[in-house]
């Protein structure tokens, strides 16, 4: 189809937002479209916000825990201890 073909195409508005690293994106929204309060920047992903001297702060990434890393954080050594006799005396054929 041809641009006259389409008709014309809505009232457009550019609006700056900036991520923690400096870049600035500039999408276009119909000027009756509710502008959202953040944006994923497109050159590093982190959300980008409308102020330039005060940008959202990038999302903090916690690391990967094992299984092991979360039972330790549950149990204290001392309770590990006794689960570990109670298990062996199972095996044992102590209990």
């Amino acid at each position: 189809m041809g641009e006259a073909e389409r008709g014309e195409s809505a009232p457009r508005l550019r609006i700056s937002f900036w991520c923690s690293n400096g870049h600035e994106t500039q999408p276009s929204f119909a000027t009756d479209a509710q502008i959202p309060d953040t944006w994923d920047c497109p050159r590093c992903g982190f959300p980008a916000g409308q102020d330039r001297e005060n940008p959202p702060a990038p999302p903090r990434t916690e690391p990967y825990k094992t299984h092991l890393a979360y039972v330790r954080e549950r149990r204290s050594d001392a309770d590990g201890e006794a689960i570990l006799a109670e298990a062996l005396a199972k095996l044992r054929g102590e209990i």
